[in-house]
């Protein structure tokens, strides 16, 4: 063991693990152990993970620390750990997407591309994280592994479809974390666990080797404690992959060398009316910084937002159904039943109004992207509310009384559904519950989008801090 005091390991970010591993400080094993160990004493409390791949971990550690020894390059993100959504496929287990359905699936052969990506960077893999069975829901309510706790107060939900993924990086089980996002599954999460979360351009990193909830929607995406260290895994998970037929032929760009810089005349604009009316006063308040640091203060209204968001249910539910029909037709008690009526209602949609959507959504595309010529960055509220109680069914919005499940994605389907990058910037202040700002950009404008959460991080703005949940 190294001279560090190893119950501070836990709490280093990517970047200040990379560095101290590669300078000889510590060394990726320690870093390992330190991960498992907090796992062990504070995971009972968040069940963040559904699997631990502990031995699996120190091998891999143990690989990068004879890399060092050697004089080896052992990769930029070396000791860095990090865990994955359980839909992303490891090599010699089951992905079982959070459904017993699938507990008899045969192992994967081959790890995601994202979990090889990352490993081949230099990151130790931990285990798999809990979500929402097969990515549909927002709350991390799991009829089969249980509820994910948020680590800013146990009574409340982690958020989802990533809940898991979210909530550990925020109580430092691991330094980063990856999970998928198809109408806002890695943005709600890092809303409600005070933490930075990533949504990139739809295509931009590959799905391969991860279960799919509606391809024509699913992305991949990132968790981490500092905007500089949602750079480095956001350039550590990019590369072209002819195996996922989303991926764009484009050059990839790099967004850690200019991670301290700010764009010095961002044009920012602020997205009202239908992402405004339903926030609580809260999410409004937290709207409001992140405009006034940026010095915007002109209002934009997209059109047919609403029209937006039912069309993405709509592909939400058709392509979810049919992926799905056979087991539903063969093992219907196996869902949680709160995901396989919705599944049920998709398989049963009209072709026609799954067509109707997708010329929609062409439409949509085309009227939002005339205002990223007037604006750099639009801002949105990530959630209309705070992490609700575990339990809790539904709230009382000025829609009405709505359900939690459904509605906690409010802001963020209508953003996937034309595929636009977006980063979450938290703001947690002392003695209240996280909330989370969509930093919203034109396709392939992620690097700008970590830019400006990194200018929010440096005025004290975007804010992540330590859950009073883990105190002793």
């Amino acid at each position: 063991m190294s001279s560090v005091v190893l119950s501070d390991v836990a709490d280093l970010g990517v970047l200040q693990t990379a560095a101290a591993v590669r300078s000889g400080k510590l060394t990726a094993e320690e870093v390992a152990e330190a991960a498992l160990e907090r796992i062990e004493r504070l995971d009972n409390r968040f069940n963040c993970f559904t699997r631990i791949d502990g031995e699996d971990a120190l091998k891999a550690a143990r690989k990068t620390d004879c890399a060092i020894r050697r004089g080896d390059d052992p990769g930029p993100l070396a000791g860095v750990t990090f865990g994955a959504k359980d839909l992303f496929d490891v090599a010699g287990e089951t992905t079982t997407a959070g459904a017993r359905v699938r507990d008899g699936a045969a192992p994967a052969e081959d790890d995601a591309e994202a979990v090889a990506q990352l490993k081949r960077g230099g990151c130790t893999l931990l285990g798999a994280q809990n979500m929402d069975e097969f990515a549909y829901g927002f709350t991390t309510e799991n009829a089969h592994t249980g509820a994910t706790h948020n680590p800013h107060d146990v009574a409340r939900i982690a958020g989802g479809s990533s809940g898991g993924s979210a909530a550990a990086v925020a109580a430092g089980l691991c330094a980063g974390a990856i999970g998928s996002d198809t109408n806002g599954s890695v943005r709600v999460p890092a809303a409600f666990c005070g933490v930075f979360g990533l949504k990139p351009t739809f295509g931009r990193l590959s799905r391969h080797g991860v279960f799919p909830f509606v391809h024509s929607l699913d992305h991949v995406g990132c968790f981490a404690r500092s905007a500089g260290d949602l750079a480095a895994l956001y350039d550590g998970l990019q590369g072209r992959d002819a195996r996922d037929h989303a991926q764009a032929d484009r050059e990839v760009e790099l967004a850690l060398p200019g991670v301290n810089a700010a764009d010095r005349k961002l044009r920012v604009g602020i997205l009202g009316g239908y992402f405004a009316e339903s926030a609580s006063p809260e999410v409004l308040e937290a709207l409001d910084e992140v405009a006034e640091a940026l010095g915007a203060t002109e209002e934009v209204e997209l059109p047919e937002v609403e029209r937006a968001r039912s069309a993405a249910f709509v592909l939400s539910a058709a392509e979810g159904g049919s992926l799905h029909l056979d087991n539903l037709q063969r093992a219907p008690q196996d869902y949680d039943h709160a995901v396989r009526d919705r599944l049920i209602a998709g398989a049963m949609m009209p072709a026609g109004l799954v067509m109707r959507a997708q010329r929609f959504r062409r439409w949509f595309r085309d009227a939002v992207q005339p205002w990223f010529q007037r604006y750099d960055v639009l801002l949105a509220p990530a959630t209309p509310f705070a992490a609700q109680p575990i339990g809790q069914k539904t709230i009382r919005m000025a829609r009405g009384e709505l359900s939690v499940r459904a509605n906690a994605g409010l802001y963020t389907q209508p953003i996937s559904f034309i595929g636009l990058p977006v980063v979450v910037a938290p703001l947690t202040a002392p003695g209240k519950l996280p909330l989370g700002v969509q930093l919203i950009g034109a396709p392939w404008t992620e690097a700008r989008l970590i830019r400006t959460a990194r200018r929010l991080e440096r005025d004290g703005v975007a804010r992540v801090r330590p859950p009073t949940e883990l105190a002793p």
